[in-house]
Order: C-alpha cells, then structure tokens, then sequence
C-alpha cells in the first residue's frame, strides 16, 4: 500500500484560537448584505400560516448536498422513497444503495438536534456526541465509533493521490481544543454571523470525530444562527453554496491554519451566507406560489372539502405510498383513492412504481419535485 505523502499538509494552528487579528472594518459591509439577506428569508418564514412545506423541502436539500460534499452521493428522489418506505424508521440492508441510508440519517439527525435545541440542551459536549450518534448509527459509519472522540491522530487525505492535505489537532490536545471551543460557543461576543463562521471553521480543523464532522460541522452553523436569535427558526442551511464552490471552502478554511488568514474565511462565509440566503429565499417563493397555485387547482379538481388536507400531504410528503396518503392525510378511505385517481389523470403525480401483490404503489408529486430536486 501506497505510503501517505505529508508534503505539502497544513497542520492544526495551535494557540491561535480564538482569533484576536480579526479585520473587522473588511467585515462590516459583507456582513450587513449577509444579515439583510438572511433577514428577508426568515421574515418570509415567520409570515407563513404553516411554514413545513417550506422547510421540509430545503431540510431535504441540505441532507443530500452536506452528505455528497463527504463523497455520499444520493438524489434528492432516492432519500424521499427511503422516507416513503420506512416512515422515519431505519432498515438494514434492502433495496436501497448505502449512500440513500447515510443521507437519510443525516437528515433525521437535522431534526434530532433541532429538537434538542428547542427542549433547551445547550451546544455542548453532549449535543455534539450525540448527534453523531445519531448519524453514524447504522450503515458504513457504525464501525467508526458513533458518538466517541477519535482515539488517534486523523487526516484529510486526498485518497487518490494519497495525498495528507490537513492535519487536525492531536488527540493529546484534544480535549483542550474541545474546552476552548465550547467555552467560545457559549461566552463569545462576537456578532452572531461572524461566530458562527469561526466556530464553523474551528470544529472543522479540530476534527474531534473519525468520520462525520463535516456534517456535523455544518449542522452546528444552522443551531448557532438560530441560538443567536438571528433567525427564528432552525431552517436556514448553507452547504448548497459549499458544496458548489467546495475547492474554494476547502482552501479558505485551510488558509486559517496555514496563514491564521481568519478574516479571509469570515469573507467568505458571509458571501456564503448571503448568495444561500438569497437562493433559499427564491426556492421558497417559487413553493409558495406553487402552492397557491395549486391551492385552486386542488379546489376546483377533487371539489371535495377534504381538497386542503391532500394538498399539504402531497407538500410536506411529495414521494409518498398511497396506504400513507390513505392513512395519514385525514381523508376518508373512498375519497382518497378518487382524489389520487384524479390527480394522476390531471398529471400532477406520476407513478413512481406500479403496486405489485401486496406492496402499493409509489407517486411522485411533480409540480414541487421539479422545483426541489438537486
């Protein structure tokens, strides 16, 4: 086996956290665009009468591009059918690819730590473990210790070239490094973007996990907003610009280390914020009016009272069986095979799978799919 090549790794910045060379007059500006942006998006939220078919989508959305930016490459369709299939439950092995079930973990693990947050857990030591307990529980990332600190030096390796790119902190240092970051988190006064983006960056470089810290990583940014107040809801998430300018997120985060270039990647990640902010806002204009759209369309079609209660099933749960609708919409048996009958004749679902013996069959809700998909 090809022996690692050290050459030209960057290693953890020891003594330089929390940072005290921050250049905040390079900060004010993209920080108002950041926190005006991020402002708009949360106001559309606060004025929805029932904001989860906004939310449940863009949740989706960050579960399969934070997941895919660690190599787990799943769609945006495959995550719903596994979600379809096992109703919030995990299953071992069948039918689905291992990547569907990383993905699908990591976006119960989403919610997992937003309900933790909102029954009052602080982001602590026990937060974090436990979030990662949730998402290496099952698959490929229950052999890599599920809510337990590495026990040894680990790398970001480029494993192709096997190549050593980043050195986290070592694990004599890592409880220091732990201690340090928790105490930043729940005392800093930095402005709320701003501490956002260095305890991003921070947690990333101490690497505190085997696997998983990205995404954790990640999660962290979205409780840390919403702790702050800055937004409020747990429901804005930012891996979409990451993922599409990884190289860039990369070295900008490795710059910290290697230039203790902080205020570079405050830069960035308020361009971050703000772009994501703005995309998240358009993505969920385009579902509101979807939604109102379709609001008649439901109304003047099914002509049925019950026509409210089949529009926001088929929101919240836009690939779904149809025992679920049956069962879980509100609607009377009769009237919800009709409607399903009526929709498929409008074209507003296509069948995903046929029923086949005892297993029903699986529509898709193309209006918003087509929207939504990544």
């Amino acid at each position: 086996m090809k022996e690692l090549d050290f050459g030209d790794a960057v290693g953890y910045h020891y003594d330089a956290f929390p940072p005290s060379n921050l250049k905040y007059s390079e900060l004010l500006k993209p920080l108002g665009r950041a926190a005006e942006a991020l402002a708009r998006f949360d106001q559309m939220l606060k004025n929805m009468h029932n904001s989860e078919f906004l939310i449940a989508p863009l949740r989706n959305q960050e579960a399969v591009l934070s997941s895919r930016m660690e190599g787990t490459v799943s769609t945006l369709d495959e995550v719903l059918q596994y979600e379809a299939d096992h109703d919030g439950e995990i299953e071992e092995g069948g039918n689905y690819r291992s990547d569907v079930v990383e993905t699908f973990l990591y976006q119960r693990t989403i919610k997992y730590a937003q309900k933790a947050i909102e029954d009052g857990t602080p982001i602590s030591d026990w937060l974090i473990r436990g979030l990662h307990q949730q998402l290496l529980m099952h698959g490929r990332g229950s052999v890599k210790n599920p809510g337990k600190y590495k026990d040894e030096q680990n790398y970001l390796v480029d494993k192709i070239r096997k190549k050593v790119l980043f050195i986290p902190i070592s694990q004599e240092k890592l409880q220091d490094g732990l201690d340090s970051f928790f105490e930043y988190v729940e005392n800093s006064e930095d402005q709320s973007i701003i501490k956002s983006a260095i305890a991003h960056v921070e947690f990333e470089a101490i690497h505190p996990f085997k696997d998983g810290n990205g995404r954790i990583g990640r999660v962290l940014i979205t409780l840390m907003l919403w702790k702050s107040g800055l937004i409020s809801s747990p429901h804005f998430y930012v891996s979409g610009y990451f993922e599409e300018n990884k190289e860039l997120y990369i070295d900008k985060m490795k710059n910290v280390s290697k230039d203790n270039d902080w205020t570079d990647w405050c830069k960035f990640f308020l361009e971050a914020v703000e772009k994501q902010a703005i995309k998240n806002l358009k993505i969920a204009e385009e579902i509101k009016n979807l939604y109102d759209e379709m609001k008649e369309i439901f109304r003047e079609n099914l002509s049925s009272k019950y026509h409210d209660k089949a529009l926001d099933f088929v929101f919240t749960n836009p690939i779904f069986r149809n025992t679920k609708f049956i069962n879980n919409s509100g609607i009377p048996t009769s009237t919800a095979y009709g409607f399903i009958k009526a929709l498929l004749e409008d074209g507003l679902l296509r069948i995903v799978e046929e029923a086949a013996g005892s297993r029903p069959a699986l529509y898709s809700f193309e209006p918003l799919m087509r929207i939504v998909r990544v």
